[in-house]
């Protein structure tokens, strides 16, 4: 007979991954509520890089909060915990290892486990940035001559009024198909009753003022820290056809209109 060590008491039938499959107007810290874990928790497992999410798609709900991995070979308990700063007692007792241990494909959780940076979603080799204002994560460029539209988008291919109309309808949340520039789109939105202020949340478009001015959209929100947007054609970033994100200090975020 083996007594069972219970470095970590989940609740009864509270050991399984379970699904959700996004509504609009969720998001990731929302959803997160809803299971009592935490945001981060199910971006890691989600492999998310934004907190806004797309109707329709399903997401893995851990049970607990931690790290969602798969053994693989040559993984043995001690290396995992090392690795994810978790202790090994807690990684046997959680997954019900202490007669098989691990094998080769299995999916298990290392409760309160922590991924390492370069394991993250989004992660990039650090480099220099290359704009004041925010930090340069990643970018790519659309082809326009290719690219499709969504029914409705009526904006060049290639500019920020473009890219911002198809993510939102990515998340779920179309916006007009005529508000003119980016710096108009705070504008357009209170004219077609959307809700507009100054406060950032995940999937709001973020404006800038002015003419032509500049439109993207939030992707996260760190309250008092920071934002993370996703735009295109922002002239610091790549310019035309590119899109890319960045993160914006929160005093500087302050200074944006969102659309929600």
């Amino acid at each position: 007979m083996i007594t069972k060590k219970q470095s970590v008491q989940p609740r009864t039938g509270n050991r399984e991954i379970k699904t959700y499959v996004e509504k609009v107007g969720d998001n990731v810290n929302s959803v997160a509520a809803q299971y009592s874990i935490t945001g981060t928790t199910i971006k890691w497992a989600n492999n998310l890089t934004s907190d806004a999410l797309e109707p329709g798609r399903t997401l893995s709900i851990p049970p607990v909060d931690g790290v969602v991995y798969t053994v693989k070979a040559g993984d043995t308990v001690d290396s995992l915990a090392q690795r994810y700063s978790v202790d090994k007692d807690r990684i046997i007792s959680f997954n019900d290892l202490e007669i098989d241990g691990l094998s080769n494909g299995k999916k298990i959780l290392l409760p309160g486990a922590a991924l390492p940076d370069a394991e993250r979603p989004g992660y990039v080799v650090p480099r220099v940035a290359v704009a004041s204002g925010g930090s340069y994560d990643a970018g790519y460029r659309v082809n326009s001559s290719v690219a499709r539209s969504s029914a409705g988008n009526r904006y060049a291919p290639g500019n920020c009024t473009w890219y911002a109309y198809e993510r939102r309808m990515q998340l779920g949340r179309p916006v007009g198909s005529f508000w003119g520039n980016g710096g108009s789109w705070g504008a357009s939105g209170r004219a077609a009753g959307f809700a507009v202020n100054g406060s950032p949340e995940s999937g709001a478009l973020f404006v800038q003022v002015g003419s032509p001015g500049h439109v993207g959209v939030v992707e996260s929100v760190d309250p008092g820290v920071s934002i993370t947007v996703s735009e295109m054609n922002n002239y610091a970033y790549g310019g035309f056809n590119i899109v890319n994100s960045r993160t914006i200090p929160w005093g500087s975020a302050l200074g944006f209109t969102y659309v929600h």
